[in-house]
C-alpha cells in the first residue's frame, strides 16, 4: 500500500502545528490569538485528513 502524498504532507503539517502550539503553550507571554489561529489550523487539516481518509483509493 503506498500513502497518498497529500495526505503524507497533511500528516506533516498536522504534526508541525502540534509541535507549535505546544511550543506557545510553553512561553511565558503567550499570544492567544496566535493559539486560537494554531488551533484552527489543526482543525481544518484534521478535517481535510478525515475527508482524505474517507475517499476510495484509486485503481491504477
Amino acid at each position: 500500500m503506498t500513502l497518498n502524498p497529500r495526505f503524507y504532507r497533511l500528516t506533516e503539517w498536522h504534526r508541525r502545528i502540534d509541535d507549535a502550539l505546544r511550543r506557545e503553550r510553553r512561553r511565558r507571554s503567550s499570544d492567544p490569538f496566535r493559539l486560537l489561529r494554531l488551533k484552527s489550523l489543526k482543525l481544518a487539516i484534521r478535517k481535510r485528513l478525515a475527508s482524505l481518509s474517507r475517499q476510495p483509493a484509486l485503481a491504477l
